[in-house]
């Protein structure tokens, strides 16, 4: 699917979302993050390679205010996205509306040296001088959680400044390895976690012969990962709501939100390429109704299995930019 694609078939995706009475401020539903003691709305604005879509400084500047006048105040970014563009525009807003905003970003590093000089660039970027949510970024694999937590691995930074203020909570975020996230989960002391969470991906297992879809999607963040952020308590925020594009078609947008919403999460990050998706997935927020058990079911179900597993080998080589 080309930008243009995913630009139109969103915008019909969400047409049918109530419209939004302009008036600036109104809360969405909040949630707890976790045991951090911060409480989030339930839609998060997600500022990679869709907040980039906005060529226009300008242009991109106002989608964000928008976002928060709407009541969309958790703002997730990284270090790498649009090679710290995209910290640099959330910045221009954070000069005036810091205290506004739960404010998260990302770091690639993988050693606590590089950690931390990411860390110092992000917070001048980001113009502040702390982060709400910390995580490492995009953990890929077991041999990537090795290097993650090796002694001068990037955990030691992370710790270091949750111990020093610098950030209130730290996190890992995962796209594509449901075994690596729940191992790093188990083992670590994170407060947060970011993972791919949709309808496609509920019922993908890993089993002899490759990935295919299953009844009980036994290797899914949703069966591995999930529980153990759960039982920890940590705050989960769910990412990729529509496959990166690759589940727009297979169901309405609404749908697919409404489905991550229902889960155990605190919020769910999604990219608005468009002022009108900003609003019709905040009227979304604000009207939402949890999906039952078996609406969930039936939505996984209604997913072709080819789609699910072109969406498992697009994430494998997926580069979260």
């Amino acid at each position: 699917m080309n930008r243009r694609q995913f630009l139109e078939t969103v915008a019909v995706g969400l047409v049918a979302a109530p419209a939004l009475a302009s008036q600036p401020t109104a809360k969405l539903p909040q949630r707890p993050l976790g045991r951090t003691g911060l409480k989030v709305p339930i839609l998060g604005f997600g500022s990679g390679s869709r907040f980039q879509m906005y060529k226009d400084e300008d242009k991109a500047i106002a989608a964000l205010n928008h976002a928060i006048d709407l009541g969309i105040t958790y703002i997730d970014t990284a270090h790498s996205y649009g090679d710290g563009q995209s910290e640099k525009r959330v910045g221009r807003v954070m000069a005036t509306r810091r205290k506004e905003v739960t404010l998260s970003t990302k770091i690639a590093g993988r050693t606590a040296d590089q950690a931390r000089r990411q860390i110092e660039l992000s917070l001048k970027r980001l113009q502040t001088d702390h982060l709400d949510v910390l995580h490492i970024h995009e953990l890929k694999s077991l041999k990537d959680l090795a290097a993650i937590e090796a002694p001068g691995g990037v955990l030691e930074a992370l710790y270091q400044a949750r111990e020093q203020k610098v950030a209130h909570a730290i996190g890992i975020t995962c796209h594509a390895d449901p075994v690596a996230l729940q191992t790093a989960l188990e083992r670590h002391d994170f407060d947060c976690t970011q993972m791919a969470l949709n309808a496609g991906l509920a019922r993908m297992a890993d089993v002899p012969g490759g990935f295919k879809a299953t009844l009980m999607g036994a290797g899914s963040f949703e069966r591995l990962a999930l529980p153990v952020a759960t039982r920890k308590k940590m705050g989960v925020i769910a990412m990729k709501v529509f496959g990166q594009e690759q589940l727009l078609g297979a169901a309405p947008a609404d749908k697919l939100l409404t489905y991550v919403l229902s889960l155990p999460i605190s919020l769910a990050s999604v990219g608005m390429p468009r002022l009108e998706h900003i609003e019709s997935n905040a009227a979304l927020a604000r009207a939402f109704k949890p999906m039952s058990t078996r609406q969930r079911q039936q939505l996984e179900e209604s997913i072709e299995s080819s789609r699910k597993l072109a969406m498992h080998h697009f994430f494998a080589d997926h580069q979260d930019v």
